[in-house]
């Protein structure tokens, strides 16, 4: 397992590096990975190559087995094969439930900075954004959770999107969080959407801070299913794409325990008609839940974690002014820039024309971002090395 080999993208038709404006662009932007795949998921696909037919695909019950035993296993929790429903993404997902849940005009909780594809399926829903920002104490994000609870209490806010890790303020909940949100979305009955997708990553050498360990009740983060540690009414999102780096082959699980409400949920996912997915898809989500797969990830991890101490300590080094906000989860890191006194926008196309490096500004995120750049940490090193030599 050899992160370090350099992967060129460019001329492979990737989102990611052949949209860039500058041939020597280093994109640390939208949260794909610059690694090969496990092994074991190449192998398995170019098996199904082999038999060269691609027609629609029918998902077999190893599908479920596999996720449920991968779950089970990992993280102690094993959802039940009926309360699956199959799709071609996360974000097609939380659109579909939306669309099940709401109806125009309603309003959907986020806590924001949040991930930018909540707004839109929102708005692509006829619905109106309700922003319950989240509290920057120190380095970490915690929930206000009066506050949490007076936006849960208007008669309009209908769901609540519940980012699990947060993405991007890299915190993972822990279960007393998890089920205080869980306890008021019940009081106030607001339907959840938990999106899981970035579970895999959590930092394994990370010990919280005192203030934080007493704050969540944990001395270390770690990762909860939402529907393991609470049973307020939910609809958990799943995928291996951001794990295994597969998300062109577009494969993810909705979680549902309720009846009438995975049929709602089914209904809209038919109507928005994201209900056929790749056949590679579902090649692919059984060879990574295996073993093979949990040890190219435990790798991974260690890499990636690694990566963050790198620019952790160098920003210490090179620029203190500017704060790191701890990362506890996924591989995107968030740092407040506001001390160069530009904001995001200045910052990041400043960063692109003059040095060519591309990162996400935070007002991509909410206004509570707009200080704020994220970082994609899931490059090689020497990539990494360079964008910072760049940006300093």
């Amino acid at each position: 397992m050899n992160f370090d080999k350099n992967i060129n993208r460019f001329g492979t038709n990737c989102y990611k590096y052949d949209t860039m404006p500058y041939p020597d662009t280093i994109p640390l932007w939208v949260a794909d990975m610059d690694f090969e795949t496990a092994p074991v998921i190449t192998d398995a696909l170019k098996k199904r190559l082999e038999h060269g037919c691609f027609g629609y695909t029918a998902v077999p019950e190893s599908f479920y087995e596999a996720t449920i035993n991968w779950f089970g296993k990992r993280h102690g929790w094993r959802p039940e094969r009926d309360w699956f429903i199959y799709t071609s993404g996360v974000v097609p997902a939380i659109s579909a439930i939306i669309k099940a849940m709401t109806l125009p005009g309603d309003k959907v909780l986020v806590q924001t900075p949040v991930y930018n594809c909540f707004f839109s399926s929102i708005r692509n829903n006829e619905c109106i954004i309700e922003e319950a920002p989240l509290t920057l104490s120190g380095n970490d994000y915690i929930i206000d959770f009066e506050e949490f609870e007076r936006h849960c209490a208007d008669d309009k806010v209908k769901v609540f999107i519940l980012c699990n890790p947060h993405n991007p303020a890299g915190r993972v909940w822990s279960k007393s969080e998890l089920q205080k949100m869980g306890e008021i979305c019940r009081r106030n009955n607001v339907f959840i959407i938990a999106d899981e997708i970035h579970c895999e990553f959590v930092n394994p050498h990370l010990s919280r801070s005192e203030e934080m360990a007493a704050i969540t009740g944990e001395a270390k983060p770690q990762y909860h299913p939402f529907m393991s540690v609470s049973d307020a009414p939910c609809a958990v999102c799943l995928s291996p794409s951001k794990a295994f780096n597969i998300a062109g082959l577009q494969i993810a699980n909705i979680i549902v325990k309720d009846d009438s409400i995975r049929r709602r949920v089914d209904r809209a996912i038919n109507i928005n008609e994201v209900c056929d997915i790749n056949p590679f898809g579902v090649i692919a989500l059984q060879a990574a839940y295996t073993p093979d797969g949990e040890e190219w990830l435990t790798a991974l991890n260690d890499y990636i974690y690694a990566n963050y101490d790198y620019v952790r300590h160098w920003l210490f080094e090179n620029h203190p002014e500017w704060k790191a906000v701890t990362l506890e989860g996924t591989y995107l890191m968030w740092v407040d820039i506001s001390a160069s006194g530009m904001d995001g926008d200045a910052f990041t196309e400043k960063i692109l024309n003059d040095h060519h490096v591309y990162l996400n500004s935070g007002s991509h995120y909410g206004y509570a971002g707009k200080d704020f750049v994220r970082i994609n940490l899931a490059t090689q090193r020497f990539r990494l090395e360079d964008a910072l030599a760049r940006i300093s």
